[in-house]
């Protein structure tokens, strides 16, 4: 259904360039899941951003079902935007603070037409909150956002994502704000939706643990600095990761057993806690500055995605565990790189 194709977003910033996605190429299918993961600041968002055509990349391109966003009719365009829908992160600042929950609700069904009656929407926006959790539905349609906690505007997102029915819902750490009873229950009815109807789904999580559960069945990609270091279906992901940044994120997930997390290593092994700043990148792969397994070839050459030895469905951007031998495995250095984008 979507595709990004070498798709970058280059920022401009009091005379500075600002590269927050760098080069990602990704897809996803109908009833398919992929989840993006990485610390902040690492770009899912824009990268996500790119994906529901809410900004235009710098260079590369997206598509749905083949067809260039930018190439678009104005009737392809509606079809579009109608297909995917994006749950915003912050719901304190993605509801209109002067509409009830019954406005937000009913104005995407009155705009394309799926209520012809007053009895008809209430009814349908009744169901959209039955199905996230917020019942009895006469409580929360007439309420403000200010009138709703945090959970409850989150919900409320998620059941606005979910008026046109869409066909690929991008969600953007939309359960963060859930007690763990309500995240699991909106999870599951998502998951439904994935096998039932079809939906594909982009989901972008910091928390490995919800990848596990909710992408299990799907792919996950870890990016780092605008750019996916790792990528593959989900238990290899988890279970083998190739990446050292991958592992230093798996390491960081708290462990219940005191004995287990005692075993694991302080900050996740990483040689720093500090992310470098967009607006002076390190030289060749950008990880090196943290990374344990860094060498001197780190710093010149700027890894690519690369089959992973032993682990075919995985594709990892590190020269050391793609190429321990230390030979030239195509990837370019950032003297190359100079004339174009990477």
């Amino acid at each position: 259904m979507i595709e990004l194709d070498g798709a970058s977003q280059v920022f401009h910033v009091k005379g500075k360039d600002l590269p927050a996605v760098s080069d990602v190429s990704l897809s996803v299918g109908a009833g398919e899941v992929l989840c993006l993961v990485g610390e902040s600041g690492s770009g899912k968002t824009t990268t996500a951003r790119l994906a529901a055509g809410l900004a235009a990349p710098t260079s590369g391109s997206v598509r749905y079902q083949g067809r260039d966003l930018a190439e678009m009719t104005r009737a392809e365009r509606r079809a579009y935007r109608r297909a995917v829908q994006y749950i915003h992160q912050d719901p304190y600042a993605s509801l209109n603070p002067i509409r009830s929950v019954r406005s937000t609700l009913s104005i995407p069904l009155r705009r394309h037409g799926l209520a012809r009656s007053g009895a008809e929407m209430q009814q349908k926006v009744d169901e959209l909150l039955s199905t996230v959790d917020l019942s009895p539905p006469e409580s929360y349609r007439e309420k403000f956002p200010h009138q709703l906690s945090g959970g409850q505007r989150q919900r409320v997102s998620v059941a606005r994502g979910l008026t046109l029915s869409p066909r690929l819902l991008i969600a953007d750490e939309s359960t963060s704000m859930l007690d763990v009873s309500i995240r699991v229950s909106l999870l599951n009815m998502l998951t439904k939706l994935r096998k039932e109807e079809g939906v594909g789904f982009i989901y972008i999580t910091h928390d490995l643990a919800l990848a596990k559960y909710f992408a299990w069945e799907g792919r996950t990609a870890v990016m780092y600095l605008g750019r996916i270091v790792e990528a593959g279906p989900t238990p290899q992901v988890i279970n083998n990761p190739q990446h050292p940044y991958t592992k230093a994120l798996l390491e960081a997930v708290p462990e219940p057993d005191p004995e287990l997390s005692r075993q694991k290593k302080a900050g996740g092994g990483l040689l720093s806690a500090d992310i470098p700043s967009l607006s002076a990148l390190p030289s060749g792969c950008t990880f090196h500055p943290r990374c344990p397994l860094a060498e001197d070839r780190c710093r010149e050459i700027i890894p690519v995605l690369r089959t992973a030895p032993g682990a075919d469905a995985q594709e990892v951007a590190c020269t050391v565990v793609t190429d321990p031998s230390g030979a030239p495995d195509g990837a370019r250095s950032a003297a190359q790189a100079d004339g174009g984008a990477p």
